[in-house]
């Protein structure tokens, strides 16, 4: 039986005394209160003339879209839609608990790393107490050649001064009033350095532009030819080269005469360093020594102390700012700080990290509490000198870095290597701007920021001198000085006082001065 009105099977079905039709309830309650009388007949009907039937649970027929081939096919296209709907919230569900796994996935790694890195610094921490434990007792200054005699030039060390085989370096350490002068030659150069301004001396980029060889000087020997180092005693206008011939020179620019010859070490001589206002010079050695020189009245000068702490080659050696300590750094991985009155090494520091890289260049800080090294793994590690704790990597070269060099600002560092150099600031730990000004196969040999801060030179198979800028602008090349050795290979250069000149050494044994034409200039050697 179907509903008089909707033509269907009645759910709660109905029937009326009057009239003896079928209902569905909901519908024909709605009529009445809506018209008050029979949908049918049209006669007077009342809710009290609804009689409600009792039926048994059966099978509903087919509904009427299913009585025809149009809408069985419009049923199955709602089913299929539907499905399809079905399907795609199922799809995005999916892809929402992926990217939700992933994300905890990574979260999981970010942690296990950082608790790895965390266990790495515990064990530092661990190591250098314990470091500093053996250290502590320690009361007695224990440098090697403590009690060695001076030595005049041209002498070697006398045999004594060897260790004993298999004998441990016991080192002081560096003590708490050691610290508290660092930390106040700091604060005083770091207050000077806010108040810097560029000397009205200094050479413009003008003067540079003009800059041309004005004297070439050959030191050295001639059968092992090559200058490696390079340093300048502003006060004096010396300039001191090392060379391959294990020789040292102390040249007197103004006068053009060489004032002493320092001999002594066995092999090439790797780094040279004033110190204070020249009355000591340092040299290192791939000898694996250094040797503190100290200067005479007569200007030569004599060899005070052999410094034997290495076990591989000392590629660089580095003064602090108090004049009174200074670092040497070896390829046996490891930097010691020297004490420069008494030549004790207070501390010899290794990477705990486990690398086996050596050290292949070394500088202070302008401001002293920080010490930069390259190494030959092409890294460029930062230490605090106070803790001697490894606080910052520098990565992305290629090649051993062969030079390192901070800006007198006290926030640029710049590096050199096989690829080229790259700049860093100091504030951000970041990389922000790359010279590549050689070809693949010419390594960038030195790279040196002047007194003021205001010029880059980078030397390799030419001499370059940038213009220093911020981090943003653009460092312009204003001069360009052709290699006029032959060789190639310009391996070492310096800014003299005020820029007024630049000295380049190269591997044909000839110091080279570039300067303005027509000043006074020693005539060449």
């Amino acid at each position: 039986m179907n509903c008089s009105i909707s033509g269907e099977v009645p759910e709660e079905p109905v029937v009326s005394r009057n009239s003896g039709l079928l209902f569905e309830k909901r519908l024909i309650e709605r009529h009445i209160s809506d018209y008050g009388k029979c949908p049918i007949t049209g006669e007077p009907l009342t809710m009290d003339d609804i009689v409600p039937i009792k039926t048994g649970k059966i099978v509903k027929p087919r509904p009427v879209q299913a009585a025809s081939i149009p809408g069985m096919l419009g049923m199955f296209q709602n089913e299929w839609d539907g499905l399809m709907l079905s399907n795609f919230a199922l799809e995005q569900q999916l892809h929402t608990a992926r990217q939700e796994l992933s994300h905890a996935l990574y979260q999981h790694d970010a942690a296990c790393r950082v608790i790895a890195r965390l266990k790495k610094e515990r064990d530092e921490a661990r190591s250098l107490l314990a470091q500093a434990e053996r250290q502590f007792p320690v009361s007695a200054p224990n440098a090697i050649t403590a009690n060695a005699p001076v030595l005049s030039n041209g002498k070697r060390a006398a045999e004594d001064e060897d260790l004993a085989p298999g004998a441990k370096k016991i080192h002081p350490g560096i003590s708490s009033s050691i610290i508290s002068e660092l930390t106040d030659c700091n604060a005083a150069l770091s207050q000077q350095r806010k108040k810097r301004q560029i000397p009205p001396t200094l050479a413009p980029v003008e003067a540079l532009e003009a800059y041309t060889q004005i004297s070439s000087h050959p030191f050295h020997k001639t059968n092992k030819q090559g200058i490696i180092s390079l340093d300048i005693l502003y006060s004096k206008d010396l300039i001191a080269t090392g060379g391959i011939d294990t020789n040292a020179v102390i040249f007197d620019r103004p006068s053009g005469q060489i004032l002493s010859t320092l001999s002594g070490h066995s092999k090439k001589v790797t780094s040279v360093k004033f110190v204070a206002q020249g009355e000591s010079f340092l040299t290192a050695s791939a000898d694996k020594t250094v040797r503190l020189w100290q200067g005479s009245d007569d200007g030569n000068y004599n060899c005070r102390h052999i410094l034997k702490d290495h076990s591989a080659e000392v590629q660089a050696v580095t003064v602090h700012a108090t004049n009174n300590y200074f670092v040497t750094a070896s390829l046996d991985g490891s930097w010691c700080f020297y004490e420069l009155s008494s030549g004790t090494c207070l501390t010899q520091v290794y990477d705990t990290s486990g690398s086996s890289e050596g050290y292949t260049s070394a500088a202070f800080h302008p401001d002293g509490l920080i010490l930069g090294t390259g190494t030959t793994e092409s890294l460029v590690k930062i230490w605090d000198v106070k803790s001697q704790a490894n606080v910052a990597r520098f990565d992305g070269h290629a090649g051993p870095v062969t030079a390192i060099s901070f800006s007198e600002n006290g926030y640029f560092l710049a590096t050199a290597a096989h690829d080229g150099v790259k700049l860093w600031d100091l504030r951000k730990l970041k990389n922000f701007r790359n010279f590549a000004p050689y070809d693949s196969e010419t390594p960038t040999s030195s790279v040196e920021f002047d007194h003021s801060g205001s010029y880059l030179a980078v030397a390799g198979s030419d001499i370059r001198i940038y213009q220093v800028a911020n981090v943003k602008s653009e460092w312009n090349c204003i001069k360009t000085f052709p290699d006029l050795s032959g060789t190639g290979k310009n391996t070492c250069v310096k800014f003299g006082p005020d820029s007024k000149y630049i000295a380049v050494g190269s591997m044909d044994r000839n110091l080279r001065i570039f300067g303005f034409p027509g000043e006074d200039a020693p005539t060449e050697s």
